[in-house]
């Protein structure tokens, strides 16, 4: 079996429970071959011993790709339902309880959204796009985000920061509450860190850090309103969006209960958990369209 770089694998050991993409194959001194795994649909990093390993043929991953998509399909009804909800709401206090027919418009959060992983990356900006979401995303290593994250903050000036990528808990390393046992979590708080020296206040910079399994308390001690991951499971490579989504369209007004954000991610409060935070969108009136005629 030859396995290389850019092939869908499973393992063994695991009883193939995950599929990933190979980003790497080294070889150690004794002539070894270990693995290096990206999650394919959790933010999930691994190493893995090449002879632990499986080709995914295109047939399981077709059948695997259809049952998320079948649980984003969900998700995103959940979250459009919401909108809705909100937008009725928005409308109904900018004209005075419909006492005027007066057009409002509205300014959700513009989004910083930093990525470890470009594929993971481009997935989320589609699902920004069709959600309505304005963003900006950059594809960053983890650990050269701690550098990079101010001068970025500065260019685009967000309403919401994003910082992710891959992440894992060794225990070979460490406990669960030592930062040392984790792939990348040290990368990410520092870089939430950084961000809140840019922007200290928790609502004038909703920040939203980590990935699977990463080190929730030292992000929310560093400064995040969102992280993962309370119970150090695997999360959904694009959970974050459906967080942002939700914090970009509840106006600035009003205080988002932290249950009302989980609920309609793909893996709920095991996975993420934040503190109380205020929304980010605007509403204005008169709205014209204009002619040009």
């Amino acid at each position: 079996m030859d396995i290389k770089v850019g092939d869908i694998v499973a393992r063994k050991s695991y009883n193939c429970d995950l599929i990933f993409r190979v980003i790497d194959v080294k070889v150690e001194n004794n002539g070894s071959k270990q693995a290096v795994l990206y999650g394919e649909e959790v933010r999930l990093i691994a190493d893995s011993p090449y002879e632990d390993l499986v080709l995914v043929d295109e047939s399981e991953q077709l059948e695997r790709q259809k049952k998320d998509k079948d649980l984003l399909e969900k998700s995103y009804r959940l979250f459009r339902q919401d909108y809705h909800l909100i937008r009725q709401k928005n409308e109904y206090n900018a004209t005075g309880g419909y006492s005027n027919n007066q057009d409002f418009f509205q300014i959700p959060g513009r989004v910083l959204h930093i990525d470890g992983d470009p594929l993971y990356l481009k997935k989320c900006l589609a699902l920004y796009e069709k959600i309505g979401v304005p963003v900006y995303g950059v594809h960053c290593n983890e650990k050269e985000m701690p550098e990079r994250v101010g001068d970025l903050i500065e260019e685009f000036r967000p309403d919401i920061l994003v910082i992710t990528g891959h992440d894992a808990y060794s225990k070979s390393k460490g406990k669960k509450s030592e930062l040392k046992a984790y792939r990348h979590s040290k990368h990410f708080a520092q870089t939430v860190r950084q961000a809140r020296r840019k922007v200290p206040h928790l609502d004038q910079l909703v920040i939203f850090a980590g990935a699977c399994q990463s080190h929730f308390e030292s992000l929310i001690r560093a400064g995040a309103n969102f992280a993962s991951s309370p119970s150090r499971v695997n999360i959904h490579a694009l959970d974050p969006v459906y967080i942002v989504a939700k914090i970009s369209f509840t106006p600035f007004v009003e205080r988002i209960n932290v249950w009302d954000v989980l609920r309609n991610t793909l893996t709920g409060d095991k996975g993420l958990g934040g503190i109380e935070t205020r929304g980010v969108l605007r509403v204005g009136m008169p709205y014209h369209r204009l002619n040009d005629d």
